[in-house]
Order: structure tokens, then sequence, then C-alpha cells
């Protein structure tokens, strides 16, 4: 079921949605016992971005009741998508859209985490790439290319040669020391790199395209996937088993969900 403030969605309702492509949302998985990791995270992000697309607050409160609506009768694990947009918004006029509504849709979880995953380098970075916005075309036309060519998905390489991140993903690496390395780049703060951030060594730089074929593994996050090993970059194979990864996904699953 797809509700929309806690009411089943109409056609009229999504019709703006599709039209304009104006919003921003997140991606929750929600594990077997109801938990969500990084659910406050989740919260802030979209509270940060309906301040940052919409110039309005967020009653987060109000937000998970709708998730908790949302959630009845559904079988978890499963992944929750909140999507915040303003019905009313016009192509013509998108500054008078400053009322944000809430979307609740939930899909089924894959096994996490999935296969280790090949990606293709593509030039794209992101519009306003700290926003985890709905506008999806850019990226998704990237995943595509990269499908097409055999992949499973795009490694994004910005204007000054830097990796950043993936299609739907942020992106990190093992270095020959051992110490885990997140590119500094325009990206998005995802919530699971947070996560991570917070209960793992690491440090931030820059690595372009060239380093990162060099790098001792690599790995992809999100909510969905957890972590994910990165199996190879264009041509380049990159070892998909390394003791670090294994301890990141250790370590992701340990932190402990929170409820709803």
């Amino acid at each position: 079921m797809v509700t929309l403030d806690g009411k089943p969605v109409s056609a009229d309702d999504l019709l703006p949605l599709a039209l304009t492509n104006v919003g921003h949302f997140t991606s929750m998985r929600v594990d077997a016992d109801g938990t969500v990791r990084g659910l406050s995270l989740h919260m802030e992000r979209l509270v940060r971005d309906c301040g940052i697309v919409y110039g309005a607050d967020l009653d987060t409160g109000r937000v998970r009741d709708y998730v908790r609506q949302g959630l009845r009768g559904q079988d978890t694990p499963c992944v929750v998508r909140v999507t915040v947009y303003d019905p009313k918004v016009e192509m013509a006029h998108p500054a008078n859209a400053d009322e944000p509504h809430v979307l609740v849709s939930v899909r089924g979880a894959g096994a996490m985490p999935p296969r280790p995953l090949r990606a293709m380098s593509v030039p794209y970075e992101r519009d306003l790439p700290e926003v985890k916005h709905a506008g999806l075309f850019g990226a998704l036309h990237a995943r595509r290319a990269a499908q097409l060519a055999g992949f499973d998905d795009a490694l994004f390489v910005g204007p000054d040669g830097l990796v950043s991140e993936g299609g739907t993903w942020n992106l990190g690496f093992v270095d020959h020391d051992g110490t885990v390395v997140w590119p500094q780049a325009p990206v998005l703060p995802g919530v699971t790199m947070a996560l991570l951030q917070q209960h793992a060594e690491h440090r931030v730089a820059p690595v372009t395209l060239e380093q990162a074929k060099g790098m001792a593994a690599g790995f992809a996050t999100n909510t969905s996937i957890g972590v994910r090993a990165l199996k190879t970059i264009d041509e380049t194979e990159l070892p998909a088993e390394h003791a670090v990864l294994s301890q990141l996904q250790q370590t992701y699953l340990s932190i402990p969900g929170e409820t709803l």
C-alpha cells in the first residue's frame, strides 16, 4: 500500500510528483524486529532536506506515525521510502510549493549483504548532491548505461577526476594499511556511512579513479544493502573478500536498531 498523509493515495495525488519530480526522500530498512538502524539520522535528513527544498519545517512525529501505519500488515524485513513533496507544485511556479506532505511506500528487502558489485566509472555529479532528492534521472541514466555495458551500477567521477559516490550508494575503500577511506567529494551524507563512521576508524581523503582502482578493497553502503563489496571498477578487479570488509559488515549488523 502507498499512503499520503496516512490515507490511500490517488493518481491525482501522485500526478504533480510524476510531472515535476520535485521532492526529497529517505529509504529505511525495517528489520524483522521492527526496528530501523539510524532512524534518528533518517529523521534528521528529512528535516534538513525539507528546509532546503521547501523552506519548511517537518514534524517527524507525524512522519513516524505515517510509517507505522504503512507497515501494518507488511512482512519484515522490508524497505520503507518516505517521500516529502507538495501536491500543489506546478512547473511554472515551484516557489509556491511550501506545504510538504508525506508519501509512504513499502517494498520487500533483499538479503544483506548482496553479492559483490561490479561498477563502471561514469563522469557525473548529482544536482544538489547533499540532498536526497527525487531528481533521479541522471543517476538512473548512468546506471542504465553501466548495466547495458555489462556492469551492475555506475560509479561517479567528478569534473576534478575524483570519485564520489554511486547511483544510490556511498562509496568507501580500504587502503593497503587496512584503513577505511571515504572519498572527499560532493556526496550525499548517507545514513549507513554515518553510522559506520561513528563506529569504525576511518579517514576522509580525495581519491582519484586511478587511486580507487589501486585500493586493497572497495565497498558500497546504503540502508538496503548495508556494506556491499565492490568487485570491479571498470575492468580492474578488487578483492571481494577482505578482513576489513568483514569487520565493517559485522560492525554494521551489530548496531542496534531504533524503534519506530
